[in-house]
């Protein structure tokens, strides 16, 4: 049977040597798929002692991260939502203490949360509150303390929450192992209890965490600690984990449809006609009997019925489309019938492929290509504001409907970050998208990023005014050190210059010196670009790599010429 993610914890927050408890700490453990796709958080803080409101800054700190991280989207990763999470916590904590307490001391606390996804540790931290790992023989603390000595008898912190506006936050990620424990403690712990004897204490007690929180608190208050007094401790008990048989069988719980014909009724959905297939997917054009409502029912294709690499991206489209509401994309109904059948139901749009109307439309205006190039831009935005990259955009894969709306309508090869982060039995070996619009960085095994999505977006563009694309041939690994790009003006005279080197910025090959947003190409397709256009150096090999190659060689050759004549003397 496949395992999920489990822990064991035990934790306690005493005032300890204190007469009030500015100190927070929990755990937030999800149930469902949400375990998943979110994992588990963990949280400790301690409000600073010259602070106003260190008491409320902690508890808001704590309760925040932990209830807050569960409403961000699950296309996130755990890195973005975090980031968010804790920016905005921070902002918070210094514009109350502002207001309230006309201080930059008003609510200011530590922080430090940690989340498990899947076999993954992901660990955020601001002050000088502490996290320990134990594995095996070796205890290691994890965080690094925020705080600097200014003498014997006194220290100060040199990071917070809500101290200033800008925060930075230490991040890092580690492998997770079972049985690995976590410690989270206050610097009234770990300035009155040792390291050494730390660790002996939770070893002594490795099977009964409440009771070695217990004797760590007691240490402290042995050793007369004069602070709060926060322990936490966390066990691995189980990590997911499934082979790939279990995998599959997971996924196959429901069947590949038949082949379907007109009049057939699935779950409801009676078939009106086959639209079209592809090696991928079987597209219908179906009615809901209950509703009346025109639907698109897409199906995998049968020849991929034991193909887990292609099933697991089949439900991650579907998974996509749920979360995207925008004008400008395809959306994907909610199936509230039981189903029977591995498919999914979309929205019907009455239209023409963009590659349908490119062929229908040869010569577009300046003004026509701006306006579907924006409302393109639209719809990729919503995907990249969830952390998702289409990764396969193409004119076959956006429609324009009767009022000449597109719509973008497949999402097959769209990667998920949040998705990314779970481990899976599932390696990804093939180059997706469409050889002719997949960015350089993929053909050379790199990840993409929305600036491979915006490459695609600049191809479109350019076809759309020239009818040709940007290099003249298809790229590859062994040609996209040799091509160069050709001017719009090769094939349209009448283009402007600024619109051309918009166009050419948007789909150079290397990403770095492409639009890093897709605000900014459809701005400088609507007016001159002056950083584009202003006469500055541009390096050769940036502006001509296919000379720059042709020279190295006609150099080498030379060279070689010299040393044959020296070798021959």
């Amino acid at each position: 049977m496949s395992k999920i993610l489990k822990i064991n914890y035990a934790s306690e927050c005493l005032a300890g040597g204190k007469a009030q408890n500015e100190d927070s700490c929990g755990v937030q453990i999800p149930v469902g798929q949400t375990l998943t796709t979110k994992g588990i958080a963990i949280a400790i803080a301690d409000g600073m002692s010259g602070s106003d409101a260190g008491r409320e800054a902690s508890q808001a700190c704590t309760d925040g991260f932990l209830n807050d991280y569960f409403s961000t989207p699950d296309s996130w990763t755990v890195k973005t939502s975090a980031h968010k999470i804790m920016s905005a916590l921070n902002h918070w904590l210094h514009g109350n203490g502002q207001r309230q307490y006309k201080s930059h001391k008003g609510m200011v606390t530590t922080l430090s949360a940690m989340v498990l996804k899947s076999n993954t540790g992901y660990i955020f931290h601001v002050g000088d509150t502490r996290i320990y790992r134990l594995r095996d023989k070796e205890f290691k603390q994890l965080t690094h303390d925020h705080r600097v000595e200014i003498n014997e008898n006194r220290s100060l912190l040199t990071r917070a929450m809500g101290i200033d506006v800008r925060l930075d936050i230490d991040y890092r990620t580690i492998p997770l192992e079972v049985d690995d424990v976590f410690l989270f403690i206050t610097d009234g712990v770990h300035e009155f209890v040792s390291d050494k004897s730390l660790k002996k204490t939770i070893n002594e007690n490795i099977d009964d965490l409440d009771k070695a929180t217990n004797d760590i608190i007691q240490a402290a208050l042995d050793n007369n600690t004069n602070d709060n007094i926060t322990v936490q401790l966390v066990k691995i008990e189980e990590l997911p984990g499934e082979n790939e048989e279990e995998f599959y069988q997971k996924l196959t719980e429901l069947p590949f449809p038949p082949p379907l014909e007109a009049n057939m009724i699935l779950d409801g959905y009676k078939i009106l006609r086959h639209m079209f297939s592809n090696k991928r997917t079987e597209v219908y054009l179906a009615q809901d009997t209950e509703t009346g409502q025109n639907v698109v029912l897409k199906a995998p294709s049968v020849n991929y019925d034991d193909d887990i690499e292609y099933i697991n991206r089949f439900l991650h489209e579907e998974w996509a489309g749920r979360r995207i509401n925008e004008s400008h994309v395809m959306k994907v109904l909610e199936i509230t019938r039981t189903r029977t059948a591995l498919y999914y139901i979309a929205e019907h749009i009455e239209g023409r492929t963009l590659r349908q109307w490119m062929e229908d439309e040869p010569r577009p205006s300046i003004t026509v290509v701006r306006d579907f190039i924006k409302q393109i831009a639209s719809g990729l935005r919503a995907f990249h504001r969830l952390e998702m990259i289409h990764q396969d955009l193409k004119p076959e894969n956006i429609i324009i409907d009767e009022h000449g709306t597109l719509k973008i309508i497949d999402f097959g090869s769209t990667k998920i970050s949040g998705i990314d982060e779970i481990s899976t039995p599932v390696v990804e070996n093939n180059l997706l998208g469409t050889i002719n619009y997949t960015a350089p960085e993929y053909h050379t095994g790199s990840s993409g990023s929305n600036r491979s999505d915006i490459f695609s977006l600049g191809v479109i563009a350019y076809e759309l005014l020239t009818g040709h694309l940007p290099y003249g041939k298809e790229l590859s690994a062994k040609n996209i050190r040799r091509v160069s790009y050709r001017s719009l003006k090769n094939f349209n005279p009448e283009i402007p210059l600024w619109v051309d080197k918009a166009v050419e910025k948007a789909v150079q090959i290397n990403s770095e010196y492409r639009y890093s947003r897709l605000s900014e190409f459809v701005a400088a397709l609507s007016k001159p670009d002056k950083q584009v256009m202003r006469n500055e150096f541009v390096p050769l090999m940036k502006r001509s790599p296919a000379f720059v190659w042709r020279m190295i060689t006609f150099i080498m050759v030379l060279i070689n010429l010299y040393l044959l004549y020296l070798l021959n003397k």
